[in-house]
């Protein structure tokens, strides 16, 4: 409920501002099952080969510095990251993960009254962030489960600032072309910072997929944040980064927590960019399971929608005995954890990340035993 906007001062009792105590908290996949020591956690989209060894070795050496703290730059793995993908060291800026990058964009660019535009079934930290800066949210709607730019461009006044666009997205997977992502940002004012988020970028190799990085390279209003989390396997270290213009990067230097990124978590994430295999292995186990479970799963009469990401989303009927959160409770009995995405305006969908080659096989027989009750 809205704390009252009259007279703070005088209440008995620290206030929050208004809107605050509207915001429902993010919710993270499960990651326990009571009863069941060790779960298959599916739940997450986090990377199911780990981490790189390279990565980790580094994490370890960092143990002798632990008294100490970090370039508050990040000059080394900022210097990484612009080797890896030909940027301007200069354009680059460190978060704690890219939702804290999420957050200081709402927090440079939005006034009370001010709105943020996102499709329907966007990632939640968009929302909170600009709610917690008493933006106004406004949900784009997604035909088919998938961002759609005039939809996006309905939503756009002049009160709008920031324009959020996963690609892919999460949790449906689905994506733009380049064409498309283009096509939106010549609609968008010159005035609306266009945010692209790429944290599945890497496992989608569609040639008509482009990552934004040419885009934020040339516009003035767009900017592209990147994750350590998925592809590369560091999501406990929390580590992501973002790329554009010096009008977008330097305004969010100046409110950035001089020490957001730490050295462990910097060190094992240049280390896990110079790992080239451990990249191409994460990816190519994706494109391979990804496939065979969209054929697998729309095989027992399921429909998955199609993704580019490191997940799956399977639609299920409203039919009792056969829906989302019951399949998501049956998975859950027999060990495995997935993510009902009803929170998403998604309430007949689960999300599955893609697993090793026995997890994947095992969530298809056991859907198949689901649907077949």
């Amino acid at each position: 409920m809205t704390a009252p906007t009259t007279d703070r001062f005088a209440a008995p009792r620290p206030t929050p501002k208004p809107g605050i105590l509207d915001i429902a908290a993010y919710v993270g996949g499960k990651s326990k099952i009571e009863g069941v020591a060790h779960p298959v956690k599916l739940s997450s989209n986090e990377n199911i080969l780990g981490s790189s060894d390279k990565a980790k070795a580094a994490y370890r050496d960092a143990v002798d510095r632990m008294h100490m703290y970090p370039d508050g730059k990040g000059s080394a793995l900022r210097a990484a990251i612009a080797a890896h993908y030909r940027l301007e060291v200069e354009r680059i800026t460190l978060g704690d993960g890219s939702d804290e990058i999420f957050a200081l964009l709402n927090q440079v660019y939005l006034e009370p009254g001010d709105n943020i535009v996102q499709g329907e079934h966007g990632f939640a930290a968009y929302a909170i962030g600009a709610r917690a800066c008493q933006g106004e949210v406004r949900f784009a709607k997604e035909p088919g489960q998938r961002v759609a730019v005039d939809e996006i461009v309905k939503c756009v006044d002049e009160r709008t600032r920031l324009v959020f666009v996963a690609n892919p997205a999460n949790p449906t997977g689905t994506w733009l072309t380049g064409e498309e992502i283009r096509a939106l940002h010549a609609a968008l004012p010159p005035s609306v910072v266009l945010v692209l988020d790429g944290a599945y970028a890497e496992f989608c190799t569609d040639p008509r997929f482009e990552d934004g990085l040419d885009l934020a390279r040339n516009a003035e209003n767009v900017i592209v944040t990147r994750t350590f989390s998925k592809l590369h396997g560091l999501a406990a270290l929390r580590v992501g980064w973002g790329y554009g213009p010096a009008g977008i990067i330097e305004p969010l230097e100046r409110i950035r927590p001089p020490f957001n990124t730490s050295i462990p978590a910097q060190d094992a994430a240049i280390a896990a960019l110079a790992d080239l295999d451990f990249q191409q292995r994460s990816v190519a186990l994706v494109e391979q399971w990804r496939a065979w479970l969209t054929q697998q799963i729309g095989g027992l009469g399921l429909e998955v929608t199609p993704s580019a990401a490191n997940f799956v989303l399977i639609n299920f009927p409203a039919t009792p005995g056969k829906t989302a959160l019951e399949a998501e409770a049956f998975l859950a009995s027999k060990g495995y954890l997935v993510r009902a995405v009803g929170n998403y305006n998604l309430p007949n969908a689960i999300r599955v990340t893609v697993g090793l080659e026995e997890h994947n096989r095992a969530v298809v027989d056991l859907l198949r035993e689901f649907v077949s009750r």
